[in-house]
């Protein structure tokens, strides 16, 4: 599937809520940024030839091939028959208004009866909200978040084929996997939202492991953080990331990535606050020589360069 999507992405044909999950993909998939790759080099050569219609001789010389291949296709089998004569006799019935509007009434009084039996003995349905497996539908899309005062209950609202909702607790895998989610819903107010709760619950200390295959809240933090255009949706990311910075290079990669290269001032002083424990490091003293010099902020600049006097004496 991913293959696939990396197709239609390069072709500008993949739906807006599938390019953050490839995204997500493409920064653990090898294979699939090769394959990536191998269509960005076919572009140039196939570039390189000309558009060639086809030739009138062609085109008659198809038709009558696919003519007598119509032809050749053997007699219609019994239920095939069975099938034309059903077809046949029903427009016969439509030319009878009477016979028509007979079998109409018939057949809405068996259907009444019908659904009045299976209500009847349909088992009651039991008390207490329930919840669906998020894999057996696709979810189109987040539609609205509203969290319970004082409480972890959280209503979140999405859109399948009609709008629907689910309730209960910021723990629950369901309620977690639309909130992920929403982080990559394209109403603003929708993915500050969902961030702000994944961040939260990460710094909580709730369920926010690291996954080998980049999913989960923490991948989706880095995610949002990488790519999301609001600056206040990318300050939320970091604030969750915080805890992990010492203990995941994914995660100390992505806050030295918003250090070098986001384009708010805040988020980058931000990024620095969160670099502290690690600033020993040896890649994030590299990026601390470079902001030192170059930030547009001087408050950047001073904070990195006392920031790598800290850690030099620490060496």
């Amino acid at each position: 599937m991913a293959r696939d999507n990396v197709i239609l992405a390069y072709y500008g044909e993949l739906p807006d809520e599938l390019a953050g999950p490839l995204e997500q993909h493409l920064m653990t998939c090898e294979e699939c940024q090769e394959e990536l790759r191998s269509i960005q080099a076919l572009e140039l050569p196939l570039a390189a030839f000309p558009v060639v219609e086809p030739s009138p001789n062609l085109l008659a010389q198809s038709r009558m091939q696919l003519d007598e291949a119509l032809d050749a296709i053997p007699p219609h089998g019994f239920l095939t028959q069975v099938r034309t004569n059903f077809f046949a006799w029903m427009s016969h019935v439509r030319t009878a208004p009477a016979l028509a509007t007979l079998l109409v009434g018939v057949g809405f009084i068996g259907g009444n009866f019908l659904n009045r039996y299976q209500v009847a003995h349909e088992p009651r349905p039991k008390l207490g909200p329930t919840y669906t497996n998020s894999t057996e539908s696709v979810i189109a899309n987040v539609t609205g978040i509203e969290r319970t005062p004082n409480s972890e209950l959280v209503q979140v609202h999405y859109n399948k084929i009609v709008p629907e909702t689910k309730e209960g607790s910021l723990d629950s895998p369901e309620i977690r996997d639309l909130l992920m989610k929403g982080a990559l819903a394209p109403a603003q107010g929708i993915r500050a939202q969902s961030v702000s709760m994944l961040a939260n619950e990460c710094k909580a200390g709730h369920e926010c492991a690291a996954s080998e295959d980049g999913k989960g809240v923490r991948g989706a933090l880095m995610v949002s953080l990488r790519y999301d255009k609001d600056s206040g949706v990318r300050l939320n990311a970091l604030e969750g990331l915080e805890p992990y910075v010492s203990e995941d290079l994914r995660v100390r990669d992505a806050v030295l990535e918003s250090l070098a290269h986001d384009p708010d001032a805040n988020v980058r002083r931000a990024a620095v606050d969160l670099l502290t424990p690690v600033q020993h490091d040896s890649s994030v003293r590299q990026v601390l020589r470079q902001v030192s010099t170059q930030d547009d902020n001087p408050y950047i600049r001073t904070v990195s360069y006392n920031a790598l006097q800290g850690s030099d004496s620490i060496q």
